[in-house]
C-alpha cells in the first residue's frame, strides 16, 4: 500500500508550485527586446487652460438680399441656375413690360416738341416779338419733360434686374414667362466674400464681449478654431431666452452659408495637463502615449480633452512632469529601449 501512495504523494508536491504561481496578484512584468530607437521627446505640462463656453451659432453671410420686383411684367428671360456665381452689374433676369417702354416713346417725343417750342420763343424772344415772359415758360415746359423722360427711363431700367454685389444664387421664386409684380420676390442672392457666424450668447458670458475683440469660432467639420472679430453685438438682451446675438466675421475662405458653428466665449481659466499633439496616437478607438521611463518606451492609454493650438488637454493617463515620445515610429513597441535625440 506504502507503493501504491506514492505516485499520488508526487502529484500533489509537484502541484504546489503551480497553486502558488496562480495565486499571485500581479504577473511579472514583460520586457520587449529590440534594437534601441532614436526617438524626439516632450515633457507633460501643468498649465492653466481657458474655460471656454460654446453657443451654438450658424453662419451666414454678410451680405444678402431677396430681390424683387419693382414693376408690372412678364419674366422673359432667367438663364441661371441656383449656386450659380454672378458678379456684380451682371444681369440677373430681365422682363418684359411694354407699357413701360411705350411711356418712354412717348417722354422722348414731348422733350423733342418742349425743346423745338423753347428754341421757338428764344428767338421770337431776341427779336423782341415775344415778352420775356413767354421764353420762361417755354423752359420750364422744357425742364418738366426732361424730368418725366428720366422717371420713364428709370422705370424701364427695373424691367433688367442685375446683382448688387457678388455672390451666387440661393433661391429661384419665377421661372420665364411668369407675371411678376411690384414687391413679388424674384430671386435670392448671397455673398460669398465675407461670411459670420451669428448665435446667440448667454448675457452673463457676453458681459465682457465688444464690438471688434477677437472670438473663436469652431466649424462643424474642422479640427482647428479660427479666430474672428466680433463685427455686430446685439445692445439689449432676449427677455426670453436672456441672450445677446453675436456675429463674429470669418477669416476668407473658411466656412460656407448655412453650417453649423460654435462661438467659444472665454468665462475663465483652470488647471489642465498638457501634451504635445503630436505624442497623442490612435489605434482604432483607443488614445495612446509612449511615455518614457528608464530607457524605455511605456505604452500608456489615454484620454483627451480639448485641443489648442498645437497641445492637447490629457483627462487621464498621464501626470505632469513625465517624458514623452513626439511622432512615435509605427515601429515603436511597449518596452522597447529608446534614446531621446535632439
Amino acid at each position: 500500500m506504502i507503493t501504491a501512495m506514492r505516485p499520488a504523494l508526487c502529484l500533489l508536491l509537484l502541484s504546489l508550485p503551480m497553486l502558488s504561481a496562480c495565486g499571485r496578484s500581479t504577473p511579472a512584468p514583460t520586457t520587449t527586446t529590440g534594437p534601441t530607437l532614436a526617438v524626439r521627446t516632450g515633457t507633460v505640462a501643468q498649465e492653466p487652460l481657458p474655460v471656454l463656453l460654446e453657443a451654438p451659432a450658424t453662419v451666414h453671410p454678410a451680405e444678402r438680399a431677396s430681390l424683387a420686383a419693382k414693376l408690372t411684367g412678364t419674366v422673359a428671360t432667367f438663364p441661371l441656375g441656383l449656386g450659380a456665381p454672378v458678379a456684380a452689374g451682371d444681369i440677373l433676369l430681365t422682363l418684359n413690360a411694354p407699357e413701360t417702354a411705350a411711356r418712354v416713346r412717348q417722354a422722348q417725343a414731348q422733350l423733342a416738341e418742349a425743346e423745338r417750342h423753347a428754341a421757338r420763343q428764344r428767338t421770337l424772344v431776341n427779336t423782341g416779338v415775344n415778352p420775356t415772359d413767354a421764353l420762361s415758360d417755354a423752359e420750364d415746359r422744357l425742364r418738366y419733360a426732361q424730368a418725366a423722360l428720366a422717371e420713364a427711363e428709370a422705370l424701364l431700367a427695373y424691367a433688367t434686374v442685375r446683382a448688387p454685389f457678388a455672390g451666387v444664387i440661393t433661391e429661384k421664386h419665377v421661372l420665364p414667362g411668369d407675371l411678376a409684380t411690384p414687391g413679388l420676390p424674384l430671386l435670392g442672392l448671397e455673398s460669398t466674400q465675407r461670411l459670420r457666424a451669428e448665435g446667440a450668447v448667454p448675457e452673463q458670458a457676453a458681459r465682457d464681449l465688444r464690438i471688434g475683440h477677437p472670438l473663436g469660432v469652431h466649424l462643424e467639420g474642422v479640427e482647428t478654431t479660427a479666430l474672428g472679430d466680433i463685427e455686430e453685438l446685439s445692445a439689449a438682451a432676449d427677455a426670453n431666452s436672456r441672450s445677446l446675438l453675436v456675429k463674429v466675421a470669418l477669416p476668407p475662405g473658411l466656412g460656407r452659408s448655412g453650417q453649423f458653428a460654435r462661438l467659444q466665449v472665454l468665462t475663465g481659466h483652470r488647471e489642465a495637463i498638457l501634451v504635445p499633439s503630436s505624442a497623442v496616437s490612435h489605434f482604432g478607438q483607443m488614445e495612446r502615449v509612449f511615455a518614457v521611463e528608464h530607457g524605455r518606451a511605456v505604452l500608456r492609454l489615454v484620454k483627451t480633452g480639448r485641443t489648442v493650438a498645437d497641445r492637447t488637454e490629457i483627462l487621464a493617463g498621464l501626470t505632469a512632469g513625465e517624458t514623452v515620445v513626439l511622432a512615435p515610429p509605427a515601429t515603436l513597441r511597449d518596452g522597447q529601449p529608446v534614446t531621446p535625440q535632439p
